[in-house]
């Protein structure tokens, strides 16, 4: 006989989640959240799927695609929170156009987000950053909430480290960690 599943307080995206220890310890450290997980390589998948397996975890689902598609399909006003953790900062000039957070994919994150959501992005790689926050920046559809320089050194009172943060910190790297809320809607 199937259960009834409950429906979730809130739902959150990861996009590019590597090998999934930032949404596994997220979805542990609250089980009412429903979670979706953004990776298009396998590796990743299998790493998640395990967690999901050894840690009991029912609250994460997986796309194991590109988070574009993804993004697309979903609901308008789907989203109370989004992550973007190191991901890969592409750090060439001709490989700018690989990276995430560009006008048309922040036009996507913004249309799925809910007023006021919140948006999380790090990074150890301070070209990327710089990069990173002058785009969300000139974005009409969120906000930078920082307003002393702890606001983007230091990580949030909730935050789950991730296996490149932990590797930039063993390195002596000072990541940023950049919130974004998602502006209303007029």
């Amino acid at each position: 006989m199937a259960t009834m599943q409950s429906v979730p307080a809130q739902v959150w995206l990861e996009i590019g989640f590597g090998g999934g220890e930032h949404l596994a310890a997220q979805a542990r450290a609250h089980p009412d959240i429903g979670f979706i997980g953004a990776e298009p390589f396998i590796n990743g998948v299998a790493k998640l799927l395990s967690a999901i397996r050894d840690g009991g975890l029912q609250n994460i689902r997986i796309c194991d695609d590109d988070a574009r598609p993804l993004l697309d399909a979903m609901d308008e006003n789907s989203i109370d929170r989004a992550f973007v953790l190191f991901s890969d900062p592409w750090p060439k000039k001709r490989q700018n156009k690989r990276r995430f957070i560009v006008k048309e994919n922040l036009d996507r994150l913004a249309r799925v987000m809910k007023d006021g959501a919140e948006l999380r992005f790090a990074s150890d790689h301070m070209g990327f950053v710089s990069w990173s926050l002058q785009a969300l920046m000139d974005h009409p559809d969120f906000a930078w909430s920082a307003r002393r320089a702890s606001d983007w050194r230091v990580p949030p009172d909730d935050w789950q480290s991730t296996r490149y943060e932990e590797k930039a910190l063993a390195r002596g790297e000072r990541p940023a960690y950049l919130l974004f809320n998602r502006l209303p809607r007029t």
